[in-house]
């Protein structure tokens, strides 16, 4: 049986993952950023498109700053490194909900700590709280450096027969 009607290509468009949205509790240090400095949230849902957006970016690790208050000096230094380094890089901000994961993928376990990353690359960590010399230094060092792999990603390969001879 033959139908007249045409067949429609089939077009399909890939539609942005959606950032995720300011946390109720999220301290207004933090979310300043998001609001004042165009930053972005970024979580396990978001990072990769996020990152491979393209250039340097930096998403900041705050902790819980009840127990580690230097992630809300972190937070409002951020912009001020981002203006001394000519805005050469872009602000995220990972939600508290989202730190633990996304941490471990990036081998961080300090709070807070600022990831630096280059066109989906991992590029480095800064982690706690700089005298404003140091930090303007270190940022600028670590954004001098290339794309590596990030710490503690991978499986380390342990030989069973570490003691043996590897000769063939």
């Amino acid at each position: 049986m033959s139908t007249d009607t045409p067949s429609l290509p089939v077009n399909l468009v890939r539609l942005p993952v959606q950032a995720p949205v300011t946390p109720a509790d999220t301290p207004a240090l933090v979310e300043r950023l998001i609001t004042q400095f165009n930053g972005q949230w970024v979580d396990e849902h978001n990072l990769d498109t996020w990152a491979a957006a393209g250039g340097d970016r930096v998403l900041l690790f705050t902790g819980d700053t009840t127990r580690f208050p230097e992630g809300l000096d972190v937070a409002v230094v951020l912009p001020e490194l981002q203006q001394a380094h000519a805005g050469r890089f872009q602000i995220g901000v990972v939600p508290r909900a989202s730190e633990e994961r996304l941490a471990r993928r990036f081998g961080s376990q300090r709070w807070p700590t600022l990831v630096f990353l280059r066109d989906g690359g991992y590029v480095g960590a800064l982690s706690g709280m700089l005298d404003w010399e140091d930090f303007v230094r270190e940022v600028g060092a670590t954004l001098a450096r290339p794309i590596s792999r990030a710490p503690g990603v991978g499986i380390a390969v342990v030989s069973g027969d570490a003691g043996a001879s590897h000769c063939h």
